[in-house]
């Protein structure tokens, strides 16, 4: 399978490029978001995927899953809870969980697993790590998306450029992030599309 952008992923680069959508701050990367991307009403949704063996209810409420003394390239990911007639999603759920730098999930606690609100604005921020990959899977962060009185939407987000994007018979391209380095930070977008 060949790693080839989506339509959502063409309109997004070009903002990427020009460099608006980051900015650094003494310490961290910030992801200044641009107005909600070009899309049209009839939007297609944000592909569904397995939650797999991993997930687990009542994560923390944080934006910040990093904690002193953790390895691994941090990110972070942006980006708008939306309709399918683009208009932005207030006050929807997004609950992240992910593997560690070396491929590790924490089943006993809550390391690298929270839950956070969209903004008014329809925005999400999440500051992480790069997940590591394990045997079977590619490099990928886990995320449950429900709107308020909405159904669920369950995922899982990808990274580009990974060789094991080819042999992962999960990877869908579409669920492909934007991605940038800026700094020692990797910043990530993504755009959930909700029915």
């Amino acid at each position: 399978m060949v790693d080839t952008p989506t339509r959502r992923a063409v309109l997004g680069a070009g903002v990427f490029a020009a460099g608006s959508l980051l900015t650094i701050d003494a310490s961290v990367a910030e992801v200044s978001l641009a107005p909600t991307p070009a899309c049209h009403d009839g939007e297609a949704p944000t592909l569904r995927q397995t939650e797999g063996p991993y997930f687990k209810p009542s994560s923390p409420e944080r934006i910040e899953l990093i904690e002193a003394g953790m390895a691994g390239q941090p990110i972070e990911l942006a980006g708008f809870v939306l309709t399918r007639a683009c208009k932005p999603i207030a006050g929807a759920l997004l609950d992240f969980w992910q593997a560690d730098d070396q491929g590790r999930y924490d089943n006993s606690g809550f390391r690298l697993r929270g839950h956070q609100f969209s903004d008014a604005e329809g925005r999400y921020r999440l500051r992480s790590i790069v997940p590591g990959a394990y045997v079977g899977r590619t490099r990928h962060i886990h995320v449950k998306v429900q709107p308020r009185g909405g159904r669920v939407l369950t995922t899982q987000l990808y990274f580009p450029g990974e060789a094991l994007n080819r042999t992962d018979g999960l990877f869908r391209r579409e669920l492909l992030m934007q991605t940038a380095k800026n700094e020692g930070w990797l910043a990530g977008r993504f755009d959930f599309v909700v029915a």
